[in-house]
């Protein structure tokens, strides 16, 4: 059994879709287990670029299967938009090697109108949410009131569901003096669609089940970061889902005891996009100039990144949380033009050492990070494929970084071209 998940173990952004694209080579199934079209995935191959907002990193490999699972919440619209853009490229897509699952919610404009009032509402106090109604569907799928990919086989189920989601939801916008959405226009243009959906729509559990059963090697490919996740990330300034490994399993419905492995990709620095707290952030040169060699702006929203120095505490964290077995680190070439280098060590707060991220917000807010400098290696790393061909100092600092979050480093990434990727062990053996 060759089974692996793959997290991002900072705020999300941390170069997940170049890790994934290149062990999905090596694997039959990738599966997409939690978020929305909020988070996205740039992949660089053989100078083409593509960006993923929804589709799994392996629906540009042709002979791979990729599966959205039921811990998704899917834009319909979004969907077949991005479907057709990666179609443009010569990618072939079709339900041969595209499954979504039937359990998967969908976002409809009533989510995405939601989310914007309620951004609106909160003034300087912004989550820092895309807008996409991510949030609001996740909130209609625990309570319960959730449109399903099965619905779209049932019109008048359909009519029904999205009449009693619409004046629920209506009432609220009415009384805040938001604009209202139309039921009916909603349920027409959802019925226009319904059959190119219903087209990938699968019980993925059963399909999952029946490739480990055979021996397929399955890739589950996670969105956003772990202190990005709904309960352990730094909440209320988290995304709506769970990030953790954990949720590979409940959103995919692939029993917690086939995963075999946990990777965890962490940048060779931190970013972080939208507000909260962010211990070792940069508001200086510092900052700029990781963001400008890091071309450090979202894949969906072209959003800013907020940048600052390597936090070993928040990783090792996050190692702990989900279980990661392993490290790629990514973008340690960003790092090649500085004379020195920070890692955040431990934490103070009020004069007391600490060293693990707290759940309290007040807490969160007062950190002071306490630093170790480390040397620089003002030589380039980019394109590096060998771990001995790297400078003597990036040796130094990824084993320093390898000591502090207590967990082995097994691939390195030195640009965002698949072939520019040291690796030190094969996790699917």
């Amino acid at each position: 059994m060759s089974n692996i998940v793959v997290v991002g173990s900072q705020w999300g952004d941390e170069g997940k879709g170049k890790i994934v694209d290149y062990l999905s080579e090596n694997a039959d199934v990738i599966v997409r287990f939690q978020g929305g079209h909020n988070a996205g995935h740039t992949l660089v191959i053989n100078g083409k670029t593509y960006k993923l907002s929804i589709l799994p990193s392996g629906i540009v490999r042709q002979d791979k299967i990729s599966v959205i699972g039921n811990g998704v919440v899917i834009d319909p619209w979004a969907l077949l938009n991005e479907i057709e853009a990666i179609k443009k490229t010569g990618i072939k897509i079709s339900s041969e090697n595209l499954k979504i699952s039937n359990s998967a919610p969908l976002i409809l404009p009533i989510h995405s109108q939601i989310d914007k009032a309620r951004e609106i509402q909160r003034g300087d106090s912004k989550i820092g949410t895309t807008g996409r109604g991510i949030g609001p569907a996740y909130e209609d799928k625990v309570a319960r009131r959730a449109i399903r990919v099965s619905d779209l086989k049932d019109k008048s189920l359909l009519k029904e569901k999205v009449n009693k989601l619409l004046n629920h939801h209506n009432i609220w916008l009415k009384a805040q003096n938001f604009e209202t959405l139309d039921p009916e226009n909603i349920i027409a243009n959802i019925l226009d669609i319904s059959q190119y959906i219903l087209e990938f729509a699968d019980e993925t559990w059963v399909t999952l089940d029946n490739y480990n059963l055979k021996g397929k090697r399955i890739l589950f490919e996670g969105a956003q970061g772990t202190m990005l996740d709904i309960d352990h990330g730094t909440y209320p300034f988290v995304t709506s889902s769970s990030t953790v490994s954990g949720n590979a399993a409940s959103g995919s419905g692939f029993g917690l005891l086939n995963i075999s492995k946990v990777l965890g990709i962490t940048k060779a620095y931190t970013t972080r996009v939208g507000s909260g707290p962010f211990p070792t952030e940069q508001k200086n040169e510092i900052g700029n100039k990781l963001g400008e060699l890091g071309h450090e702006f979202g894949t969906v929203t072209g959003r800013k990144r907020r940048c600052g120095w390597f936090d070993a505490v928040m990783v090792k964290q996050a190692i702990k949380i989900s279980g990661i077995s392993s490290i790629a680190l990514t973008k340690l070439d960003v790092l090649d033009k500085f004379d020195e280098l920070k890692v955040c060590t431990s934490y103070k707060i009020g004069g007391k050492e600490i060293n693990f991220f707290p759940s309290c917000q007040i807490d969160q807010n007062q950190i002071e990070p306490n630093y170790e400098i480390i040397e620089g290696w003002n030589m380039k790393t980019e394109g590096i494929s060998y771990f001995d061909k790297l400078p003597a100092n990036a040796i130094k600092y990824i084993k320093r970084l390898e000591s502090l979050i207590e967990c082995k480093i097994n691939i390195i990434s030195t640009s965002p071209r698949r072939e520019d990727t040291i690796i030190l062990e094969n996790i699917f053996n």
